[in-house]
């Protein structure tokens, strides 16, 4: 087929011929000669209209057409030759660019390819799970003005579509093309790299592209290539059963059918829903004898019903003033655990398919009513506490006025059921991702990466960091690029605060992310005071493009003024029952900010039983001590899932990284 970029018509796609169109189609293809019929020249979806091109550094462009043809490139008034070797594929490279655009690219063989719009900048490969991904359509409503005015042509976005492959890595994407950011487009691109983005053009003055080549809840060992897994064991048989493609086709056809039947199960049985009756939904259903619990919270904690799994309904009568009525209406009902259907009056107002998604729910005038209205949401809860999420907004908008829906609900079990069958999600699996959304990318020459991922291997933290540099190392020999950038985020503040202090995974990774900074030429974003403790997706997505563009401008522009971090742990040292703690990256100097004592410092003795320490700034040091710990042998800083309240930062404004620390390991310096 085609490429959409070739000039010249496109039939359409399936036709009927009659005896005479068939007859003349046949004589048409025999006077085709054949290098005519398969010499067309091909490009990757990459490289294609609207693309931005890496300044500064060798450019590869490449394709695939017949063996042994020859392939002209016309760019900024220069023409380059390749000859397509034996499997077919060609690359041109092109010297180092200035900055600019934009320009036209021709590519001619037997056939002529133009691509138009192109611009020459910065280019960042942005990758990891959820929260790089994580488009501004999530976050608009805090950042309303960055929405609107996001008329910048400069900056361009490539959406990698998700695709996992285990047989070996792919040689092109699956689709996806350069979109450039207006208030419109600007919803589809990942919060993060947009931040960071806008503030790299801004200070550069150059065009950034972004590829956002991210894929929510994944691992890394996703994105390691076939050769970086053989350092886990683990990992690569865990991922080599995937190759077998009968063997995957015959999980997905049983893992959907079990699904599948669970569904239906849990509709023919629901009674909200049951035929020959009022639907639970209905304005005129009676629901006088329903039990009532207060919203925001899990049926599990407040009803007899305990942690059951099913369907269970919701219904709420609310007064609404006639000032209210006859215009746009929002319906806020913060997260829900898990699934829901939700109804204004009989009236379907929204539906999400599962738990992170904020329920937003715009609908238009004349579904709400001056006087008594009805709210019902038919929750499903898939296999754990089912509920309305803490924490959250819950409240009905319009015309600037707002009801709280805070408060007791009414509800009711529509359904009991066994939670939902399992099913293995394939795009997690060890290799997938890299076969099948790295590997493409490759050839493509890049200023770095950002990295935001690690929220799925909290669970076994004890290995990331060999994941993480791994990772690294892997990315950097396959692009052949040994000092290519790579900044990432740390993980933030995340789940309830404790008390006292204890073990934590999502703590114990971040110390491994910022273990990671021995790797050369790597930077980190320190997130302790962004995160929210009651959702893994926080909103606050411009303070970690900002950080990360901190950390890029250390790390890979060369500014050796800029403060790119915050304060790292460096050493330790022990005198009687005080321990000395030395830091890199302290700036203009070490504070405690807000002015208050430091929090969330942990010591302990030889029994490594940890208890909250004093501690205090002396210089660009801070002096730890208990006197529960006489002879102290450790110390522990944001060690903790949500280690909300962190103070100690540098003068610029950055905060200090989670670290663990003894008397007989000294990290190296930052």
């Amino acid at each position: 087929m085609m490429h959409p970029l070739f000039s010249g018509t496109l039939l359409p796609g399936p036709v009927t011929l009659g005896r005479k169109g068939l007859l003349l189609a046949l004589l048409g293809s025999c006077l085709l000669t054949p290098t005519q019929t398969t010499a067309q020249v091909r490009l990757p979806k990459l490289v294609s209209n609207g693309m931005v091109l890496q300044r500064d550094t060798k450019v590869n462009i490449w394709g695939w057409a017949k063996p042994s043809e020859k392939v002209a490139l016309k760019f900024n008034g220069k023409t380059y030759q390749a000859t397509t070797g034996a499997d077919g594929k060609w690359q041109i490279s092109l010297p180092a660019l200035k900055a600019g655009g934009p320009y036209q690219m021709d590519i001619t063989a037997s056939n002529r390819i133009t691509l138009k719009d192109v611009l020459v900048g910065d280019v960042w490969l942005c990758s990891g799970q959820s929260n790089m991904e994580t488009p501004m359509s999530r976050v608009r409503d805090k950042y309303p003005q960055e929405v609107a005015q996001a008329n910048n042509p400069r900056i361009r976005q490539f959406n990698v579509p998700l695709t996992y492959a285990f047989s070996g890595p792919q040689t092109d994407l699956t689709g996806g093309s350069w979109v450039a950011a207006d208030p419109q487009s600007i919803l589809q691109f990942s919060a993060v790299a947009y931040f960071f983005a806008k503030e790299i053009s801004a200070k550069y003055q150059v065009p950034v592209g972004i590829i956002k080549d991210a894929v929510g809840g994944s691992p890394a060992e996703a994105w390691l290539s076939a050769g970086a897994l053989k350092q886990f064991p683990t990992y690569e048989q865990q991922g080599a059963k995937y190759r077998d493609s009968a063997l995957v086709a015959g999980i997905k056809q049983r893992e959907g059918a079990a699904v599948a039947d669970w569904y239906k199960r849990l509709h023919q049985t629901d009674q909200g829903e049951a035929p020959g009756q009022t639907k639970w939904s209905a304005v005129g259903y009676d629901a006088s004898g329903w039990a009532s619990m207060n919203v925001p919270g899990y049926w599990a904690d407040q009803t007899p019903l305990g942690p059951v799994n099913g369907v269970v309904w919701f219904r709420k009568e609310v007064e609404v003033p006639a000032s209210m009525v006859g215009k746009p209406a929002r319906l806020e009902l913060g997260t829900l655990v898990d699934a829901d259907s939700t109804y204004i009056n009989g009236q379907l107002v929204g539906t999400t398919g599962y738990q992170y998604p904020p329920r937003k729910y715009d609908f238009a005038p004349g579904v709400l009513k001056a006087g008594k209205n009805v709210i019902v949401v038919r929750l499903i809860s898939n296999g754990g506490r089912g509920g309305f999420t803490m924490g959250k907004s819950y409240q009905l908008t319009s015309g600037g006025q707002t009801i709280d829906l805070r408060g007791p609900w009414q509800y009711k079990l529509g359904a009991t059921m066994s939670p939902t069958p399992g099913t293995t999600t394939f795009q997690y699996q060890p290799g997938g991702l890299y076969n099948g959304m790295i590997a493409p990318v490759l050839p493509y020459a890049v200023k770095g990466v950002l990295w935001y991922q690690g929220e799925s291997n909290a669970g076994h933290p004890e290995d990331y960091q060999s994941l993480l540099s791994s990772l690294i190392t892997d990315w950097r020999q396959q692009m052949q690029r040994p000092n290519l950038p790579f900044v990432y985020a740390q993980l933030p503040n995340f789940m309830a605060v404790r008390k006292e202090p204890s073990e934590s995974g999502w703590a114990a990774l971040r110390d491994a992310q910022r273990r990671t900074l021995a790797v050369p030429n790597t930077g980190m974003a320190v997130l302790l005071d962004v995160g929210e403790w009651n959702d893994i997706h926080p909103l606050d997505k411009q303070t970690v493009g900002h950080r990360l563009a901190l950390a890029a401008q250390s790390v890979a522009y060369g500014e050796k003024k800029i403060v790119g971090m915050g304060p790292l742990y460096q050493s330790m040292q022990v005198n009687g029952n005080k321990a000395t703690i030395s830091f890199t990256n302290t700036g203009s100097g070490l504070v405690a900010k807000g002015g208050d004592n430091l929090q969330y410092f942990a010591i302990a003795g030889a029994d490594k039983k940890y208890v909250w320490a004093n501690a205090k700034i002396e210089g660009n040091k801070v002096v730890v001590w208990s006197d529960q710990v006489p002879q102290p042998v450790s110390v522990r800083y944001a060690w903790a899932d949500n280690p909300e309240g962190t103070k100690l930062y540098n003068k610029e404004g950055l905060p200090a990284s989670t670290f663990q620390a003894s008397v007989s390991a000294t990290a190296p310096a930052q």
